[in-house]
């Protein structure tokens, strides 16, 4: 497969970071309040009977549970080191949710409007604007100076600074339907598998289009997966001196894009070994999937379907967040693992926090 050059995929990125940012600003769907909360699984145990409790006892479920024994099973002609027991988990739709934004997308807008106040230039951007009286037609056609006012937004900070805004938002911002922090909105059922993986010998990443420097300052926390196992897009920064010391701040510009076919070159770049284990849930990840498919040894390739209006959404072929449709075609085609979150899921989100 000829992978696209790189200028091309990150205009790709930034339009469809654009189309949706327009889509979530004329919603008006943030909001804030309350506090964030760590969504750890304690479980650790090596039985599937008593690790994977919110999982139904489905052939999803039996898939995961047969493969996990196949190469944890010493002696057998399946067996995989465990040096060589790599998972991959997208964050965006197949860890915690992604509708009616992706959050980081709310993040970033939230930014803008933070922002404001110190660009009194902006008063005259015609995204600006569109943005402040939700002008439809008017920010349908602003995509590139929206994109423009975010890039600023969210640059020209020390990367401590913006992980400490990052933590701040996190603590403050709920979702606009469940009036939960975002961090709470992580599935129990897939928190359970990380566990569940970690105490059979697997090393769990996150390989996301989602940025390094948004997931980072939570991940552990809410994963149980260090900083330096998360593999994601990021934006370019340099070194500089300020008053003495040494810091790294944020230029606007993007450095690497973690999505579609840059799944396998980020995975190639910070793991080195290709995954026997791969989860996702949308088109994005098609390429991921296929790559630890490609593999001659025993894999396992699984996908999210959000079929679950009442719960959660129900989305696929026609959405424009967390799009399902080739990866889906491929899946039925190759045999991929389909998880209904409706059928094999007894439960989604933990518990509120108090």
């Amino acid at each position: 497969m000829k992978l696209p050059r790189r200028r091309s995929g990150l205009r790709r990125v930034w339009r469809v970071a654009g189309a949706a940012l327009v889509a979530f600003s004329l919603a008006g769907c943030a909001g804030q309040g309350g506090t964030a909360a760590s969504a750890t699984n304690a479980t650790g145990a090596t039985n599937a009977a008593t690790a994977l409790p919110s999982w139904r006892d489905g052939a999803a479920k039996q898939s995961i549970v047969k493969f996990v024994g196949d190469v944890t099973r010493e002696g057998s002609p399946t067996y995989v080191a465990p040096a060589a027991r790599i998972a991959v988990f997208d964050n965006d739709g197949t860890l915690w949710s992604e509708q009616p934004l992706y959050f980081q997308f709310v993040f970033l807008l939230d930014q803008v409007k933070a922002a404001a106040p110190n660009h009194p230039e902006w008063k005259n951007n015609p995204a600006w604007k569109a943005l402040v009286a939700k002008d439809h037609a008017a920010l349908a056609g602003q995509q590139k100076a929206l994109m423009e006012l975010v890039g600023t937004a969210n640059s020209g900070m020390t990367v401590d600074e913006y992980d400490a805004t990052i933590r701040k938002w996190l603590a403050t911002a709920q979702h606009p339907k469940f009036r939960r922090p975002y961090t709470e909105l992580v599935y129990q059922p897939q928190l359970e598998l990380l566990a569940y993986l970690r105490a059979n010998g697997f090393r769990t990443f996150i390989v996301s289009g989602g940025t390094i420097e948004f997931m980072r300052p939570w991940a552990e926390t809410v994963y149980g997966i260090p900083p330096e196992q998360v593999i994601g897009s990021s934006q370019l920064v340099q070194f500089e001196t300020h008053d003495g010391q040494p810091v790294l701040v944020r230029m606007p510009k993007l450095d690497f894009v973690d999505d579609g076919p840059g799944k396998p070159v980020g995975i190639y770049r910070n793991i080195g070994r290709k995954p026997i284990l791969a989860f996702g849930n949308s088109d994005g990840d098609l390429q991921m999937l296929q790559y630890t498919a490609s593999g001659t040894g025993p894999h396992l390739a699984l996908l999210v379907h959000h079929d679950d209006a009442a719960r959660e959404f129900a989305y696929d072929r026609q959405s424009k967040v967390g799009k399902l449709d080739k990866a889906w075609d491929e899946a039925v085609a190759d045999g991929w693992t389909v998880v209904s979150m409706k059928d094999d899921w007894a439960t989604i989100y933990p518990a509120p926090k108090q």
